[in-house]
């Protein structure tokens, strides 16, 4: 068994830590208040520091990037931890996993495949792009080992505020029998990621030399409107039938006077507007892994609320 070091303790990161602890790694979770689940070690670090990053990272098997800054301050956060993360990586041979996302294509029309360019047209999405670029030049250099994973929006246990369909604002009010305001219209298809799937594919990912020098798309589920999932979600509680109402494009971008993060929102909006399909065929295929079919995703989740309002009670 190996050394894996972890940074970020969210969404990803603490499902990411607890699977590789079964595995019987040795983890180090570094986050700059030192947080992170039972059962690792803790390390309080400044990620954009490379000397404290590559001091904890030495001995390491692999690095993961599971870091997710505020969406409006990607642009100066950004920079100076992926300039990090590439050092430590270089000084201590680790192979770097970096979680990114779908922003690095910009609009597609039909299904998402790994070769379609980078054609970001919002600031995120060119950020994300010049770390993949920055990364894959290092490796082709044979300076790092490194591969990237790509997951669609994400959905499950321990999903934050951010989630349009995670458990603050979507889960936990349908099942409550509460009217739920989506960003968008319900009605469009879109591929959702399972957050235990994202884990399970940073775990291979970081373990199997055949995921290096390229990226990869999370194996991920048939795309579904969020109506259907809502449906499915409610019918699997037993909970009344869901009511969702979509915000208004003039409210969306009235919110964006006030709220930096829906400002934000805006760029990536086109994601929600027509369907978004995410082609995973290819990890599936080379590592044998395949996405949680929804209902039974679905059903963990149900256990999952379950358990958090007992234990409120």
């Amino acid at each position: 068994m190996g050394k894996h070091v972890i940074v970020g303790a969210g969404q990803v990161g603490v499902h990411l830590a607890e699977r590789l602890v079964q595995r019987g790694h040795d983890v180090v979770v570094v986050t700059r208040s030192g947080s992170g689940p039972e059962g690792v070690e803790r390390v309080a670090a400044d990620v954009a520091d490379r000397a404290r990053l590559t001091e904890v990272t030495k001995g390491a098997d692999a690095l993961y990037n599971c870091v997710n800054p505020r969406y409006h301050w990607w642009v100066q956060d950004w920079p100076p931890m992926a300039a990090s993360f590439l050092g430590a990586a270089e000084d201590t041979g680790a192979v770097l996993v970096t979680l990114s996302n779908l922003y690095v294509y910009g609009p597609v029309d039909g299904p998402m495949t790994e070769d379609l360019p980078l054609a970001a047209t919002g600031i995120k999405g060119r950020v994300r792009a010049k770390m993949w670029d920055d990364a894959f030049a290092a490796h082709e250099a044979g300076r790092i080992r490194m591969t990237e994973l790509r997951p669609s929006d994400y959905y499950g246990p321990r999903s934050t505020d951010q989630a349009y369909i995670g458990e603050t604002r979507f889960v936990k009010p349908l099942l409550a029998g509460k009217r739920v305001t989506y960003l968008s219209d319900p009605s469009v298809p879109h591929a959702w990621t399972y957050l235990p799937d994202v884990a399970e594919a940073l775990a291979i990912a970081g373990t199997d030399e055949r995921a290096w020098g390229r990226p990869w798309h999370v194996p991920t589920g048939p795309a579904v409107s969020t109506t259907e999932v809502a449906e499915r979600l409610c019918a699997i509680a037993g909970a009344p039938a869901p009511r969702l109402s979509e915000l208004p494009r003039f409210a969306f971008r009235a919110l964006g006077l006030f709220s930096p993060m829906m400002k934000e929102l805006r760029e990536t909006r086109y994601q929600f507007d027509k369907p978004y399909i995410l082609d995973s065929s290819a990890f599936q295929a080379t590592f044998g892994m395949a996405p949680t079919p929804l209902d039974d995703a679905l059903e963990t989740i149900v256990a999952a609320y379950r358990k958090s309002a007992a234990v409120g009670n």
